[in-house]
């Protein structure tokens, strides 16, 4: 007899990558202890979920889910988008019965939302993972439903509400495990094995999350010669910016998009640039890598990568360059101090600091096994 677990979320990678990292050491866990773990992951029937979650092979089916969008502003599409959110919560319901997993494990996005309610009306206990400093709307639904809110930082507590807070438990950001295991020299081959790069200078790795950031790939290129001047600028600058960005130079390589080798070359990077979506900054912290946030910020944005990003700034283990602040001059003078190796060596110890103890992947994955136990006892039937 097998243990069926349901993961639940997508929209973006941020709510992806997370629960990839618990699947693969729930999966480890039950290599190691002769279990039998089948994942199901419900995520939306369009865009990258299918996509991203059968390419790791981190769970064993992906079942598309129909859902709206939950948007916090007045839209006509939020109308019809109701009927996609009822429908979503039918084809749970359904796929619910048929499974009947041991726990529905959230990441958040509006696609989790359906199936943390259909959990809810057949009594399968819900586990919701919030990655940001403060919940976002979909954790703030699936709070209602859930029997465990897990948050990756411990301010966030306290922007549950207080009958729900004794449910809260602080656990980190997860990461996959290959983030643990990375190999900065197999990264320098990937980047510049064949090609003339000066390796004496130091690797700037900018980062605008799997989608690109306009804003940031407009500062490398306008800025281009001075930075490369200074560094090996590698750029991950997003599919929809491919065309908009430089032919590759003797200091500049840009990509659209790096999966598999990302690990590896944010271990051989010196410094990050990029965004502060939970993804990039816990990834970053358990690379130790000092880095340069510029969040998003603004209209259409609710606030969450300016809390991630203040949240490393107080620390010390990041500078922060928020809304105006975001020109090059004071990027400059941000890039003028890491050039120097104490300074990346102080930042750097900072940010072990924040990842220090069990890594969170592996406190959630057995956090959820040991409440199967606690709900279903089907880990002692599956250990006979």
């Amino acid at each position: 007899m097998s243990i069926r677990i349901v993961f639940a979320g997508g929209g973006t990678g941020g709510h992806i990558y997370p629960g990839l990292a618990v699947a693969d050491e729930l999966k480890k866990i039950a290599k190691k202890n002769n279990l039998k773990i089948k994942i199901y992951w419900f995520g939306n029937s369009s865009g990258m979920d299918r996509t991203l979650v059968e390419k790791s092979g981190s769970a064993d089916r992906f079942c598309a889910v129909p859902s709206g969008k939950l948007r916090r502003y007045f839209s006509i599409k939020n109308f019809f988008d109701v009927f996609k959110i009822i429908a979503g919560i039918a084809v749970s319901f359904f796929r619910l019965l048929f499974i009947r997993p041991a726990v529905v494990f959230s990441k958040g996005g509006y696609v989790s939302v359906p199936p943390c309610f259909a959990a809810r009306i057949l009594r399968i206990p819900v586990f919701t993972h919030e990655c940001d400093f403060t919940p976002g709307l979909a954790t703030k639904i699936n709070s209602r439903f859930a029997s465990k809110i897990l948050v990756s930082y411990p301010e966030t507590v306290k922007f549950i509400p207080k009958s729900k807070q004794s449910l809260a438990v602080v656990t980190g950001n997860p990461v996959r495990p290959v983030f643990y295991e990375a190999d900065a020299q197999k990264g320098r081959k990937f980047l510049f094995e064949g090609k003339n790069a000066d390796l004496k200078k130091p690797v700037l790795l900018v980062l605008g999350g799997s989608l690109g950031a306009h804003q940031l790939n407009e500062l490398v290129v306008e800025n281009l010669a001075w930075l490369t001047e200074h560094f090996n600028v590698v750029h991950q600058c997003g599919s929809k910016d491919a065309s908009f960005v430089p032919a590759q130079t003797d200091s500049y390589f840009p990509y659209p998009f790096i999966y598999e080798q990302m690990p590896d070359v944010i271990a051989c990077a010196d410094v990050i640039l990029s965004r502060a979506g939970a993804n990039t900054v816990w990834e970053s912290a358990v690379e130790k890598k000092p880095s340069v946030l510029i969040p998003l910020c603004g209209n259409g944005t609710r606030g969450d990568q300016v809390d991630n990003a203040n949240f490393f700034k107080e620390r010390g283990a990041a500078f922060v360059l928020t809304g105006n602040e975001a020109i090059f001059e004071n990027l400059k003078n941000c890039l003028e101090k890491l050039l120097d190796k104490k300074e990346r060596d102080l930042m750097s110890k900072k940010m072990a600091e924040l990842v220090s103890g069990k890594r969170a992947s592996l406190k959630i994955a057995e956090l959820i096994l040991k409440n199967i136990e606690k709900y279903g006892d089907m880990i002692k039937i599956t250990r006979k």
